[in-house]
């Protein structure tokens, strides 16, 4: 095992495990670069791994956090996460009892971030109540009324309001959840143009008004009656909802892969399909 420890808190600490992949501790967080399809790796996670890093195995890690280039990509991770953890800790977090009503039940313990800035967990779910005073600094396009910003997407709020509650880490975090979720008010609070990339939400309006008029697959299954196949069924512009217009088409599986907002039916190459349909729930409905 090739020890690359480094001093002070977090304590980073490199090896192999008893399988051979690269594998990593800070503090009580475990990581391991482990292997994915067509010779790819990703980023496994665990927690308190109490054995030597020589020692670990597959079995251990239960996280996964996307997706890993190389060596020098997975190191980069860790060591974001020990700076992570370093000014987390700096930062004075205290852990409290609550038993406060949330909007996701009763909370079973609660983070205080500052005066009025606390973060509750509860048994499914969780987020950050901000007091009248500390809710009235959110920008008015992102303001909840009650101050409740659950964990998803909504503690980003607090973030960009109160950055020097958060890390740098959570920080990068904050800003991109709110860019690809509410790229207007990232737009007005910053008074700039996001670009095509830049924003999930703003990529997927353009989308769809891109393809408001195409077929967008909305379903998909490998053909038993046409092998080599993959039956779809499409709605104009990838509309759901009763009355919506249904066809199905047969696409060809090398072709098909779903994008990031749906898959576009080429009408002119894509054959409509009438013939038995490899959905139960077609299965006895009438054909387009």
């Amino acid at each position: 095992m090739t020890d690359d420890s480094a001093a002070g808190f977090p304590e980073v600490e490199f090896g192999r495990s008893s399988d051979g992949f690269l594998a990593a501790r800070v503090a009580d967080t475990t990581f391991a670069m482990l292997p994915a399809r067509d010779g790819r790796h990703y980023l496994a996670t665990g927690w308190c791994i109490g054995r030597p890093i020589s020692e670990w195995k597959l079995s251990d890690f239960h996280g996964r956090s996307g997706d890993l280039a190389d060596e020098a990509a997975f190191r980069a991770k860790v060591a974001e996460n020990a700076d992570h953890q370093r000014e987390k800790r700096a930062l004075g977090r205290r852990d409290i009892a609550s038993t406060a009503n949330t909007p996701w039940g009763p909370s079973q313990g609660a983070t205080v971030y500052a005066e009025g800035v606390v973060c509750h967990s509860t048994a499914g779910h969780g987020g950050f109540h901000l007091s009248a005073e500390r809710n009235r600094s959110v920008h008015s396009m992102l303001r909840a009324r009650g101050g409740w910003y659950e964990e998803d997407e909504g503690w980003s709020i607090v973030a960009i309001t109160f950055p020097n509650l958060f890390t740098s880490y959570e920080r990068r975090c904050a800003e991109r959840t709110i860019r690809d979720s509410w790229p207007d008010a990232w737009e007005a609070i910053f008074g700039t143009v996001l670009q095509p990339g830049e924003s999930r939400e703003k990529d997927r309006r353009a989308f769809e008004q891109e393809h408001a008029g195409d077929w967008i697959v909305v379903a998909a299954t490998a053909s038993d009656q046409q092998p080599g196949f993959v039956e779809v069924v499409a709605t104009p512009g990838g509309r759901r909802g009763a009355g919506t217009e249904e066809r199905r088409f047969l696409v060809p599986s090398d072709e098909y892969r779903m994008g990031r907002f749906g898959f576009v039916v080429d009408d002119t190459r894509h054959q409509v399909y009438s013939g038995p349909s490899s959905f139960v729930a077609w299965q006895g409905r009438r054909s387009p």
